[in-house]
């Protein structure tokens, strides 16, 4: 049983390294710059 608890919070404990590694490195990058919401005004107001 105690092994078995052992090798339980070893895994946690590896999955939360991970998890706080790929949450740290995030994935930056830029916006995009087009696309999107846009005003709509005269005949396309329809």
């Amino acid at each position: 049983m105690m092994s078995f608890l052992r090798r339980s919070l070893l895994a946690l404990g590896v999955t939360g390294v991970i998890a706080g590694v790929l949450r740290l490195r995030g994935t930056g990058g830029v916006p995009p710059q087009s696309g999107g919401w846009r005003e709509l005004s005269g005949p396309d107001f329809r």
